[in-house]
């Protein structure tokens, strides 16, 4: 399985909305204690097991491109991707395969270079009062009150993470979804 977190690089970026997937990833490698293997791909990309974890380096709309690279190379079926989601409330924790993208350029990328067919981690951080500012919010850091929050809903997806590997779907979706953490 090839398991993805969407950001952007660089330390601008590291503790923005966008970066939540990144985030995670880094929790999965130390979860897992996965080696690195390569920063080839437009990515950096880690193994544990038979498995792979991939940090996109290409800026998030293009995110595709480094996800098409591993899954081609390695010839790999399974895709899940860890990535912010405008549309559910802060907190809030939701698992599907396929799908549209909802606006998400990440998404969108990864959609135009594999196809819809694979597992999508959403992870909700709100949206902005002013259609106009997704770009500054999604780019912004989260708020005081939200980083209280952030270990533990990382810290959850990483066992929801875990437990796909070797769970349904299904079960994966009754056991770890949250609607939202009060804030």
């Amino acid at each position: 399985m090839l398991i993805v977190g969407l950001g952007n690089p660089g330390p601008n970026y590291e503790k923005t909305r966008h970066n939540i997937g990144f985030m995670v990833i880094d929790e999965l490698i130390k979860f897992y204690n996965a080696t690195k293997v390569s920063s080839s791909f437009d990515g950096d990309l880690y193994k544990f097991k038979n498995h792979f974890l991939l940090k996109p380096l290409t800026f998030m709309n293009l995110s595709g491109v480094s996800v098409g690279k591993v899954k081609n190379f390695y010839k790999i079926e399974d895709v899940v991707v860890i990535h912010d989601d405008l549309d559910l409330p802060f907190g809030a924790l939701k698992f599907k395969k396929g799908g549209g993208h909802g606006g998400h350029n990440g998404l969108k990328s990864i959609d135009e270079k594999i196809s819809r067919e694979y597992i999508r981690v959403r992870m909700g951080i709100s949206k902005p009062q002013n259609k106009g500012e997704v770009a500054s919010y999604v780019l912004s850091d989260f708020t005081s009150e939200e980083q209280k929050h952030l270990d533990k809903w990382i810290d959850d997806t990483v066992k929801a993470v875990d437990f796909l590997l070797q769970n349904p779907l299904d079960e994966v979706k009754s056991r770890f979804s949250v609607k939202k953490i009060s804030v």
